[in-house]
């Protein structure tokens, strides 16, 4: 009834205001018709829809819009390329063309988190529109403080849902579905954490011919973390100046800081081996080492029949410390996730295992000493080599699925209005020009765009990459992870430890299992998510768990097989065929 009143009372308001101006509503419908004109033959190109088809995606957008013109909403999200498109451009263009004034806030991503937590242990409205990542999917779809997408469109949604919304050709709503088969967040930008080389390097005949000398294989894309590590060797200890340059064959970050934890959890167990088999996460054990049983986390710890402190995470730990100590720049393990991020692009780097395509955009600007003349790339992006843990079947990596999340405490019509503008910003009218400029793609029609195909020669690898089916093997945190702020914050903590060498990787993964465990037992006492929250297993000798099939997995009698490598030319044709 609340909102009924509302809504008459901008009625009222608005038709005084009309009459005040001697404006109709005629000529008003006219104004968003003509800003929609401009946009589309403007901004809005290209696109895959026509000129006429983005009118009429255009057209619904203004009729659903009518019962919340005059309304101020207020969405969020953390600081990329492809949401300072949306704040700058995006939101100015949706409130031309529908009345409805946008306040995208621009935050940093904890920020992001916080605000959400925020809201949904205090039930105050904060923001209308949350794009949050669905690494969020295990904690949404247990504590019920989100309105699932796929109820909205089947219940208060239904008239404000875009026909022409083509659910099915989003790359990532698998990542976004819970156990329940409820559609929980709506994708509207990802990206995937791959390997990154120097191609120009790589394909210099006297590189070839000494790396072949000294490690008995063909230089090329790692396959494994052996022939990885054979190449971080080769670079910083045996070539060592490229063009008067001091060299290094990796890169990496290392100070106490939450970034620390993403380069974790984003994914580096998996890389290794760590979990089960199973996609888009490995069941019943994830790559956070979180074992469920139906749909119940049980235990990260080996005793309780997780793998958070098995032998493939302390493998993975320990690679990481060894790799960063002795094969990044010194300065490496003083820095954060943002202060590592551009280096690579200055020029003295020859790989990197964790490097995230949405660096892409800040890697092909002219001028760069990794991009030549014509602006093409000077290297490439591969899929991520894996460890010796690791089998066919497994996640090969993370990809990040920022999306659109809206809560119950949101009043309906503010919801409403701001599920209007999610829909505007992944649009077909607006999506591809989106891509184009962000790089982070979510519809299948946009990469196989004939636009994409022509920027392709100067992005190394990400159109390719996003054609292959390979890109399914790169996937976000799954619903494993019960609340995913309150565990994810023990990794930097824990990670860093063995980083400063304060323990070793044993040590700080024992005490990060530990922990997880804690937190898991205060939930499962505190009965906030229902049948599907925590109940720990008892704690039983971990050779019981190491003796079963699948994860946990015994220590493997030799961690370093043989490297293998692939020439970028074969690796891409294979997924061509």
């Amino acid at each position: 009834m609340h909102d009924n009143k509302n809504k008459m009372k901008r009625a009222v308001v608005l038709s005084a205001m009309l009459v005040m101006s001697g404006i109709s509503w005629d000529a008003l419908a006219d104004q968003y018709q003509d800003a929609a004109k401009k946009w589309v033959g403007s901004e809005f190109s290209p696109s895959t829809l026509s000129k006429d088809d983005q009118m009429k995606e255009m057209q619904w957008f203004i009729d659903a819009a009518k019962k919340f013109r005059g309304m101020e909403i207020n969405v969020a999200s953390e600081t990329l390329t492809t949401h300072e498109y949306e704040s700058k451009v995006l939101a100015k263009a949706f409130t031309e063309i529908t009345g409805i004034k946008i306040h995208h806030d621009l935050i940093q991503e904890g920020d992001v988190v916080e605000k959400l937590q925020t809201q949904m242990q205090s039930g105050k409205n904060i923001y209308d529109g949350y794009i949050n990542d669905s690494d969020f999917i295990g904690t949404h779809f247990r504590y019920g403080k989100v309105v699932p997408i796929s109820d909205m469109i089947a219940g208060d949604g239904k008239d404000y849902t875009l026909p022409t919304l083509d659910l099915k050709d989003f790359i990532g709503l698998s990542f976004t579905t819970g156990p329940d088969g409820k559609l929980y967040q709506l994708p509207d930008q990802q990206f995937a954490n791959l390997y990154w080389f120097r191609a120009d390097w790589f394909a210099r005949p006297d590189l070839q011919a000494k790396f072949k000398e000294i490690y008995g294989y063909d230089l090329g894309v790692p396959k494994n973390w052996s022939a990885y590590e054979d190449i971080a060797e080769f670079f910083t200890d045996k070539v060592k100046e490229i063009d008067g340059q001091r060299v290094y064959g990796h890169m990496d970050y290392g100070k106490k800081d939450p970034s620390l934890g993403w380069r974790f959890t984003d994914a580096w167990f998996s890389m290794a081996g760590e979990g089960d088999k199973g996609l888009p996460n490995g069941l019943p054990v994830d790559e956070w080492g979180i074992r469920v049983e139906g749909c119940r986390p049980v235990g990260s710890s080996v005793s309780r029949g997780g793998a958070t402190n098995g032998p493939a995470a302390v493998y993975a730990t320990t690679k990481y410390v060894d790799w960063l100590r002795k094969y990044a720049p010194p300065e490496a393990p003083g820095m954060t996730f943002s202060e590592a991020g551009p280096v690579p692009a200055q020029g003295n780097v020859a790989q990197q295992i964790f490097w995230y395509t949405a660096f892409t955009a800040d890697m092909t600007k002219p001028g760069l000493p990794v991009v030549n003349a014509d602006g093409t790339p000077k290297w490439r992006m591969a899929p991520s080599p894996v460890g010796p843990y690791w089998e066919e079947g497994m996640k090969k990596g993370y990809q990040d699925v920022g999306s659109w999340t809206f809560m119950k405490s949101t009043p309906d019509d503010r919801r409403l209005a701001a599920w209007l503008y999610a829909q505007f910003v992944v649009s077909k009218t607006v999506s591809l020009k989106k891509t184009l400029v962000g790089l982070t793609p979510i519809r299948e029609s946009d990469i196989t765009s004939q636009a994409m195909t022509e920027v392709a020669p100067k992005l190394g690898g990400l159109v390719e990459f996003y054609r292959s089916p390979a890109r399914t093997e790169w996937t976000p945190t799954g619903t494993n992870v019960p609340d995913y702020p309150k565990l994810a914050q023990l990794w930097w903590q824990h990670i860093a430890e063995a980083a400063n060498g304060d323990k070793t990787p044993q040590e700080a993964l024992d005490g990060l299992a530990a922990d997880q465990d804690k937190v898991m037992e205060r939930l499962e006492r505190a009965k906030v998510q229902g049948d599907c929250g925590p109940k720990l297993n008892e704690p039983k000798d971990p050779e019981y768990w190491l003796s079963q099939p699948g994860a946990p997995k015994p220590k493997l009698a030799n961690e370093k097989p043989k490297g293998e490598t692939v020439s970028y030319d074969e690796l891409i044709k294979s997924w061509q065929k």
